[in-house]
């Protein structure tokens, strides 16, 4: 079964993450600052103790072992005390401290010190005066835990802010993808007999890209279906006669009344089933390459090699026939290419000229460049096609009207199939001193 999860799914996953991390880093952050920027406020405090404690010395002269003593009962109802103070002689006796359980070291010079008293870490401020020494200190885990619980009030309203954020969003994806779910309610009711384009003016613009490759995609879609149908019903009606024919043919053969007659039977039942052969492998071959047939990757064929492995595979028939096949080659270009439609290509071009220039003939097969451009030339002296009718050839069993032999009328509909796979141009033009000349012209190394 599919995990694969919905945009909606993902979008909505990835921003609330974003924004939990967010949220995160926002909480540690804030944390971070109130522990580090109030630094300088609570030495300020320090300070300020340490010289109220100067000043309560100065102008009372209250004798320094009662320091703690003369503290108002009220501040026992509240706890220990947050800050601890300390008189000192210059030569380190203590004289008074506002919390004689915490013994803070003595120091002789002046300014903000860290220490360690009583099992806990205490940031000291010292002044040094003409005939003492006055401390204030405060627990750094006081200082932690302010900042801590500072953080900690930002939770609750981050998390609240993350819930409304997270109901807003999807909200505003369910909105933002309604589009998209159109479109994909538009490409549903799409079939094989409707293929008409999707609208582009009701989509989004960050759709229309999309939409335009599927309408593309649907276009040349209906046009494969198109040609399919129209190959089907060409193959159908063209087999319907060979396929009558040979039924007569039998019939011949079995109405024949003496050895003659029979052999004359079955040899016109031969030429039938050849025929018939000859059409269905120019199916096959068409078949495999349509646009729409399945091809391997192009790798580098030599032109040379192929004019001369084809012109050798005719040779016997040539020879049969009575016509000089011959090969010739003024340059070695190769192509990118599949050598097997090549092939079949050139195979199509030297049989169709085998059926048609006569006895006596000649037809050359070359490969040569061609105004910077690699190309299979083939050259017949034979009746040449009109002018006219050299667009028309290259349809599906089209066969000009000086057409010799039983061809299928598929040949030349091959060759401009294979060369249009191969984006080459396939030319018909008058061979010098009469015939036809075809060129198949590939684009330029």
């Amino acid at each position: 079964m599919s995990t694969v999860r919905s945009i909606h799914q993902q979008v909505l996953g990835w921003v609330l993450g974003a924004l939990a991390v967010s949220t995160a880093v926002l909480i540690s952050a804030t944390w971070w600052l109130l522990k580090h920027e109030m630094q300088e406020v609570f030495e300020d405090n320090l300070k300020q103790v340490a010289l109220a404690v100067v000043h309560h010395r100065g102008d009372h002269q209250a004798p320094p072992a009662r320091l703690a003593q003369d503290l108002p009962k009220v501040y026992e109802e509240f706890g220990s005390f947050e800050f601890v103070t300390a008189i000192w002689s210059r030569d380190g006796l203590l004289q008074a401290s506002s919390d004689p359980q915490v013994s803070l070291p003595f120091l002789s010079r002046s300014g903000l010190s860290e220490v360690r008293a009583g099992g806990a870490q205490w940031y000291l401020y010292t002044i040094v005066l003409e005939d003492a020494i006055v401390q204030a200190a405060q627990r750094a885990s006081d200082r932690d835990t302010l900042a801590r619980e500072t953080a900690s009030e930002l939770v609750g309203p981050s998390l609240g802010v993350l819930a409304l954020v997270a109901v807003l969003v999807t909200l505003a994806l369910q909105r933002g993808l309604r589009p998209l779910s159109q479109a994909t309610s538009e490409v549903a009711a799409r079939s094989a007999q409707s293929l008409h384009p999707i609208a582009l003016g009701t989509q989004p613009l960050e759709l229309s890209p999309l939409v335009e490759a599927i309408n593309d995609l649907m276009g040349r879609l209906g046009q494969a279906l198109t040609q399919q149908r129209d190959f089907v019903a060409d193959a159908a009606h063209e087999l319907r006669t060979p396929v009558t024919a040979l039924r007569l043919q039998l019939q011949s053969v079995e109405r024949a009344t003496d050895a003659a007659e029979r052999t004359s039977a079955l040899a016109e039942l031969q030429q039938g089933i050849d025929r018939t052969q000859h059409l269905v492998e120019r199916l096959l071959q068409l078949s495999r390459v349509a646009p729409e047939a399945p091809h391997p990757p192009f790798v580098p064929v030599d032109l040379v090699a192929l004019v001369r492995d084809t012109v050798s595979r005719f040779s016997a028939q040539s020879e049969s026939a009575g016509i000089d096949l011959g090969a010739t080659s003024q340059a070695a270009p190769c192509v990118q290419g599949d050598a097997h439609q090549l092939s079949v290509l050139l195979d199509n071009l030297v049989e169709n000229a085998l059926r048609q220039v006569p006895r006596g003939g000649r037809i050359d097969v070359a490969a040569m460049l061609v105004e910077g451009h690699p190309a299979l030339v083939v050259t017949d002296n034979g009746p040449g096609i009109p002018a006219g009718e050299r667009e028309r050839v290259f349809d599906r069993f089209a066969r000009g009207t000086d057409a010799r032999g039983f061809g299928s009328g598929l040949g030349l509909a091959i060759v401009k199939a294979v060369a249009d796979s191969h984006d080459a141009q396939v030319q018909l033009s008058d061979a010098p001193g009469g015939g036809l000349q075809v060129r198949v012209r590939f684009k330029a190394t």
